[in-house]
């Protein structure tokens, strides 16, 4: 099993998609790796050399932000938003939809479980 960016990633399935288990790295990122490697898609995990592994490594370690760097990367874009008060940190702080959604109905993911309201009903 290959070790790269601290996750094991698959090793009986194709590069371009064990590439995706990496947080961070999506379908193009993926496909950009394995083509600044020289590695043709069609290869599964298990059939690289340790060399392409390293390549595929180090490629990852310059080039791209993921894993724990990706997601302090964000928990301080968050942070940030909160702690300037905005509208959008306003909204992470109460746990409810950033981006313009609605909430009189729907919002149940963000909200959580609907709370009973005592003496509504009528």
């Amino acid at each position: 099993m290959a070790r790269i960016a601290g996750v094991n990633i698959p090793t009986n399935k194709r590069v371009v998609i064990a590439l995706q288990y990496i947080h961070g790295i999506g379908a193009k990122f993926a496909q950009e790796i394995v083509e600044k490697v020289n590695i043709a898609p069609e290869r599964r995990v298990n059939e690289l050399s340790d060399a392409e592994v390293l390549a595929i490594r180090e490629t990852i370690d310059a080039d791209y932000l993921v894993e724990g760097d990706l997601r302090r990367d964000t928990a301080m874009n968050i942070k940030r938003l909160m702690d300037l008060g905005c509208y959008r940190g306003l909204r992470h702080r109460r746990g409810l939809p950033v981006r313009g959604q609605r909430t009189h109905t729907n919002a149940r993911t963000r909200k959580g479980p609907a709370k009973a309201i005592a003496g509504k009903k009528k």
